[in-house]
Parts: C-alpha cells; sequence; structure tokens
C-alpha cells in the first residue's frame, strides 16, 4: 500500500514538472515584448497652421442689373453673353414706334401751346394800349394779363409733356451704365417686356472680374474667432490641385438660422488677375486663424491616449468628489495636456502644454521632450488579445 502511495505522488511531481515546463516554455517563445504592446509615434518639429472651414459662393465684386423703365417689343440685340461691353454702349432697342408718335403728339401739343401764347401777348399789348387812352377798364386789362399768363403756363406744360416723351424714346435704347463683363442676358429678339411695378431684368453686368468674394456661412462657434483682415485659403473644384489667397472683408453681424444653426455671412476678398475664377462657383474655405513655425508636434491621439490602468473608474468619497472636477477645470484654464512614453517597461506621464491644432496635429511646449521622442499613441490590439489568450496553468487531473 506504501508502495503505490510512493509511486503515485513520484507520478503526480513528474506531471506537474512537465506542465511548469511546458509553461515555462510556451510563455518564453509566445509572450509579447513590451515595446509591441504599445503603437508609437515620433514627435515632430515643423509649420502648424490653425484654420477654420465653410463653403461660399464667389460673385462679383460689383454686380450691376440692367432694366428698362419703359415697356415695349425688342427688335435689336447688341450684346451677348460673356461680351466685354463699356459704360454708354448699346445693349439692346425696343420698338420705338409708339413712343415716336408720342413724341410727335407733344411736338403739335407744344405748337400749339406757342401759338396761343402769341396771341395772348398780342392782346394783352393792345389792351395796354387800349387802358392807356382809358377806352378799356382796369378788369377788361386784368383779364388779358391772366390770359397772357395761363398761355404761358400751357406752354411749359406742352413742354415738360414732350421732354417726358423725349425721355422714355431714349429709354428705348437700352445702354450699359458700367463696362465689365456681360455674365446674364434674359431677353431674346422678339420678347415683350413690360414694364409695370419694377424694371424687368435685361442683363447682369460684372464691373471686373478680377475682383470679386466669396459670400460663406460660418457657424457661430467659429464666428468669434474671426476677424478683419485675416488671411483665407481656398480651392475651387475647376482648380482641385491649386490653392488661392484671399481676406476677410467683413463679418456680417445679420444671423440667418435654418433648422436651428445659426450661421453668419463672411465676406472675402479675391484678387482673380488671371479672371480663371468665375461667378456662382463653390469656395472650400479656411480662414487662417492662427500659424506656428518650427514648433513641436504631436498626433492628437497621443493628447487622448489614456493607459489602461488608468481608464477604470475609482471609488471616491463625498470628501474628494469635486477634486476631479477642479483639477479638470484647472488643466482646461492652463491648456495642458499629459502625453505617454516608454520608461524602465511602463507608460511614463509628462505633462505639455498644449498650443494651436489643425484638428490632426497638435503644438505641445515641452522641457522634457525633443524632436524624435517616440510617445505612444494607442495600445496594441493584438497584443492584448495574445495576452489576453494566454492559458492558465491547468490542474495536472
Amino acid at each position: 500500500m506504501q508502495k503505490y502511495l510512493w509511486n503515485r505522488w513520484i507520478f503526480f511531481l513528474l506531471l506537474l514538472g512537465i506542465s511548469l515546463g511546458a509553461y515555462v516554455g510556451w510563455q518564453r517563445f509566445h509572450d509579447v515584448p513590451v515595446e509591441a504592446k504599445y503603437k508609437f509615434q515620433a514627435i515632430t518639429q515643423g509649420d502648424l497652421t490653425q484654420t477654420v472651414s465653410a463653403n461660399g459662393t464667389l460673385n462679383p465684386l460689383v454686380l450691376v442689373t440692367v432694366g428698362s423703365q419703359v415697356s415695349g417689343k425688342i427688335i435689336r440685340l447688341h450684346a451677348d453673353f460673356n461680351d466685354r461691353v463699356k459704360e454708354g454702349q448699346v445693349l439692346a432697342e425696343l420698338d420705338p414706334a409708339l413712343f415716336e408718335a408720342q413724341l410727335a403728339q407733344s411736338d403739335a401739343n407744344l405748337k400749339s401751346a406757342q401759338a396761343s401764347l402769341e396771341l395772348a401777348d398780342a392782346n394783352l399789348k393792345r389792351m395796354r394800349e387800349l387802358f392807356a387812352q382809358a377806352y378799356i377798364s382796369k378788369q377788361e386789362l386784368d383779364s388779358s394779363i391772366q390770359a397772357q399768363k395761363a398761355a404761358r403756363a400751357a406752354v411749359d406744360l406742352a413742354a415738360a409733356q414732350r421732354q417726358k416723351d423725349a425721355t422714355n424714346l431714349a429709354y428705348t435704347v437700352i445702354k450699359s451704365p458700367v463696362s465689365g463683363v456681360v455674365i446674364d442676358r434674359q431677353i431674346d429678339v422678339g420678347q415683350t417686356v413690360a414694364a409695370s411695378l419694377q424694371a424687368p431684368i435685361l442683363f447682369k453686368i460684372a464691373q471686373d472680374l478680377r475682383q470679386m468674394q466669396i459670400d460663406s456661412s460660418f457657424a457661430e462657434a467659429d464666428i468669434g474667432r474671426i476677424k478683419e483682415g485675416q488671411s483665407v485659403n481656398f480651392s475651387v473644384d475647376a482648380f482641385p490641385d491649386r490653392v488661392f489667397q484671399g481676406t476677410v472683408k467683413q463679418v456680417r453681424l445679420n444671423a440667418t438660422t435654418t433648422s436651428n444653426v445659426v450661421t453668419y455671412d463672411v465676406v472675402v476678398t479675391v484678387e482673380n488677375p488671371e479672371e480663371i475664377l468665375a461667378p456662382g462657383m463653390t469656395a472650400y474655405v479656411n480662414v487662417v486663424l492662427a500659424q506656428r513655425q518650427n514648433a513641436l508636434l504631436v498626433p492628437n491621439a497621443a493628447l487622448r491616449y489614456k493607459p489602461t490602468s488608468l481608464t477604470k473608474p475609482k471609488p471616491i468619497n463625498a470628501e474628494a468628489k469635486g477634486a476631479p472636477l477642479a483639477q479638470h477645470k484647472e488643466k482646461k484654464e492652463k491648456k495642458t495636456s499629459t502625453v505617454y512614453i516608454l520608461e524602465n517597461g511602463l507608460p511614463k506621464p509628462i505633462e505639455v502644454k498644449v498650443g494651436i491644432t489643425d484638428n490632426r496635429l497638435s503644438e505641445i511646449m515641452s522641457d522634457e521632450l525633443h524632436a524624435g521622442d517616440q510617445i505612444i499613441v494607442e495600445e496594441a490590439k493584438d497584443a492584448s488579445a495574445k495576452k489576453a489568450a494566454t492559458p492558465p496553468m491547468g490542474r495536472p487531473f
């Protein structure tokens, strides 16, 4: 019986030794190195630009709408899309027949009024001579004076009507009020123009396409950081590989609310010497808020990283309940954050001061870190999985 028990213990110890050896060997060949548990990225040094973005529309700096003050049928067109016109150049003509007839009628009325005035002048002259010889009364003389004044007023009225009809006739010839480029034409030959309550739009003329502006809408969260005179970079779909420059001209205070989203119009002036930018193009605008040169740059993921051991919730008592809130507030006011480097196989926290960001990289200021230092951006998921998959040492039986 004792021999049987002794053999059983020997077997048990032998099996235990084999299990321990197998486990140690498995760990030696499968244990993950400390460096492989983390993903690193080197701190770089370079230039950084912080911007806010929005979409906008390119428009001429001065856009003049040409209309008609009289009604009539278009009989001639002298300008078309993209034509360059000079101030005073004829753009279109309306049928002048009715206005010419009205002017002729006014001329006749004016001549009739002038003839009546001449008769009234002659009658007044005779009445003055007769009154001087006491052949007529003072009342008859006053009547002649009144008739002469009425005839003179009739002449002035007829002249004013003639001037009105002549002006309307001149309005049948549509002329350009400015020099520029025709970007829109809304009439054709034979079309009737009806000018009633408002002047119909015939042409749209951009005064100078070498000077343009972008009307862009920025969210209220960004508008407080945009100031007049700031530099602007923008691109358009027509030239995707080219970046254009502009300047913030005006931040308009008139807010627009769409689906509970408040936006403000920001006007950006643009130089267009080549005239390759066209009205109506969509511009993808980036307003430059700040720039840094030769700054230490880290990926934003490094600023968000926290070791797994620190992300577990820790119990707090009632007295220390407000401490994390106060620390967070103090950290936010100082604009500081924490990054981690690997030291002695463990993540070491280093507090840094955070500057501007472009939403991908951030500027940091620290006496402990330098360009080329490796910082932790996240924990390697494969290493964590391998570690979790390590089998525990089992019972021998």
